[in-house]
């Protein structure tokens, strides 16, 4: 029996995915990303200075912080304060590592960007949308740099998206929702940049194994939903041509 999509959706078909921009004030870039169901507020702050193991070189830094709202999901969580559980650590260490590959830290300078994503609502898939949507801030945030006058020359090389896929009854779907990520028997996300590379590939049989034929038809949906979502990017970055430098 063949898996049937909960909002109809054909197997390789994304969730409606919508970039809003200048969501909030004070942020020198922010979006809300939303993604079907699942929406999540990124931010881009900037400070002069850079960690200590790069203070000296002339290199810039990237980093990420992801957190879960309380009521995000259907039953209240709790607040993360001191100890941040494994699960929030991995996300936001993907989501730094995925938006360096964009940015050109000697561009950079000796400054510090940080990418805030938090998740307003989840239903699934709240690591990929919180780092397609984090480019999106990032890029507003280096476009209002360098009007600024902060930076001379743009830092951003490459264009970064992610998105799951997933074995449903043996077969192959694009950008689960909760119900299909609870019901996969296999779950990835997979990160590619501009040209199609891939930057990470996250994934694991929650039953049993697949093949290696599996495996190539999970990225080639990861790879056809990624370039749907890089068009979706470079339509929510007014001035692209004028900032990438790839």
């Amino acid at each position: 029996m063949v898996w049937q999509r909960p909002d109809g959706r054909q197997p390789y078909e994304l969730r409606p995915v919508t970039f809003h921009q200048d969501f909030t004030r004070f942020a020198c870039g922010s979006v809300l990303a939303i993604a079907g169901e699942t929406k999540v507020l990124c931010t881009v702050s900037v400070i002069e200075g850079v960690p200590k193991f790069l203070a000296g070189t002339g290199k810039g830094w990237l980093t990420a912080e992801y957190r879960m709202l309380p009521t995000a999901t259907h039953q209240r969580q709790e607040r993360e304060f001191l100890k941040l559980s494994g699960r929030t650590q991995e996300i936001q260490r993907l989501i730094g590592r995925s938006l360096r590959a964009a940015v050109d830290l000697e561009l950079l300078g000796e400054r510090t960007l940080t990418v805030d994503a938090d998740v307003l609502q989840a239903d699934a898939g709240t690591r990929t949308t919180a780092i397609t949507g984090g480019f999106v801030a990032l890029a507003h945030a280096i476009s209002k740099l360098l009007q600024q006058g902060v930076l001379e020359r743009s830092p951003l090389v490459g264009q970064v998206a992610a998105v799951s896929v997933g074995l449903l009854k043996g077969e192959p779907f694009l950008d689960l929702n909760y119900v299909e990520d609870v019901a996969a028997t296999v779950d990835f996300n997979v990160v590619m940049n501009e040209h199609l590379g891939i930057i990470e590939a996250q994934g694991t049989a929650e039953e049993g194994c697949f093949s290696r034929s599996q495996l190539n038809q999970l990225l080639d949906f990861a790879e056809k939903g990624i370039q749907n979502l890089l068009a979706a990017q470079r339509q929510a970055i007014p001035d692209w041509h004028q900032i990438y430098q790839g």
